[in-house]
């Protein structure tokens, strides 16, 4: 009997099995990270390699460098990750594995290493979205959290409002229509100065500052659940443009504080309609830039105002980390869903 033809039988098995024990990988950017997961919620490791030093003297991540770097570390991260969940290769149950959105190079790392693992070990290979491992996140860090809700889902790559109808089922109710959030705060980050990545440097730094300034964004989409944020990140960077050009002192802190409040309103604002258009009465956001001080903070004083229960991951689950991955193959699997063969392969984009 072939391999796939095997997994599909031992897939069915695992979908009434009592514990389920998932290893997960993630490689889709800057951060390699393994996990062990049982039954979706119950985290048993989540080692991380960070490559944000190695980055920052760039100021920003470059796509082969992390690729190599990924290759370097995959193989003692994942050996590390068994040690301190305490468990060996063949109580392994399946393998979850990142295959997009992401970077190409850093994600075949990821890909490859699971597929042979998965072989090696004849276990099923899980297929998860990055998308949906931001999500399942919230399902680590409040342990009774269950669909419907609805979703923000900010990260450096995306900006959308997801109505989360149930476990492996969204459905897209907005999106930036230009930049993500996180991809602004880079930017912005960058013209003032600041270090990558930007969204912390910026956080950071706006808790020293006064809200001074009102940067011109679009109303175009105002009557909408999309965002535009291209217009404000451009405003913000002809402002101290202009400033340089005269030999005046920008005043950092407060440009951040204008900046990153304008954003986080509009963030909450059209979340908070979605959640009540919909009538749905519970916000979950998703994504690094969910880490955002002020976002919470917003997020948690108007959602008790009108009667919505908020959730936000633990800051470590915020950013990439493969124990989200393994959740979310968790909950993929319970479905019957995501099983993926052999011919796998990354993914640049997929669909929200």
């Amino acid at each position: 009997m072939k391999y796939f033809e095997r997994m599909q039988k031992k897939f069915e098995l695992l979908k009434n099995k009592k514990d389920v024990i998932i290893l997960s990988i993630e490689s889709s950017c800057d951060e390699t990270s393994v996990a062990v997961v049982k039954n979706g919620r119950v985290v048993l490791s989540n080692i991380i390699a960070s490559q944000i030093e190695i980055h920052r003297r760039f100021g920003g991540v470059v796509p082969e460098v992390a690729s190599r770097n990924h290759i370097l570390a995959i193989s003692n991260i994942f050996e590390e990750a068994l040690k301190e969940a305490g468990i060996t290769k063949n109580e392994i149950d399946a393998v979850a594995v990142t295959y997009g959105a992401g970077l190409i190079g850093a994600l075949l790392v990821g890909v490859n290493f699971a597929k042979s693992l998965a072989y090696s070990l004849d276990v099923p290979l899980i297929a998860v979205s990055h998308v949906y491992g931001h999500i399942a996140a919230n399902y680590i860090s409040h342990q009774s959290l269950k669909p419907p809700f609805i979703c923000l889902m900010v990260s450096g790559g995306h900006c959308a409002i997801l109505n989360v109808i149930s476990y492996n089922d969204f459905r897209l109710l907005g999106s930036t229509m230009d930049d993500a959030v996180g991809e602004c705060f880079d930017k912005v980050a960058r013209v003032l100065g600041l270090p990558y990545p930007g969204g912390p440097e910026i956080d950071k730094l706006a808790k020293e500052g006064e809200k001074k300034y009102n940067f011109v964004h679009s109303t175009a989409l105002k009557n909408t659940l999309n965002f535009s944020f291209s217009g404000m990140k451009t405003a913000v960077v002809n402002f101290v443009h202009n400033k340089q050009q005269k030999g005046e002192e920008i005043d950092k802190a407060n440009i951040a504080l204008s900046f990153q409040d304008e954003v986080t309103d509009e963030l909450v604002e059209k979340t908070v309609k979605a959640s009540i258009n919909a009538k749905i009465n519970k916000i979950v956001v998703a994504g690094g830039v969910g880490a955002n001080s002020m976002l919470r903070e917003k997020f948690a004083n108007v959602c008790e105002k009108n009667g919505i229960s908020f959730y936000s991951p633990v800051l470590k689950y915020c950013t990439d980390n493969a124990a989200m991955i393994g959740s979310a193959g968790y909950y993929l699997l319970k479905s019957g869903i995501g099983l993926a063969d052999l011919s796998l392969t990354a993914k640049a984009t997929v669909a929200l």
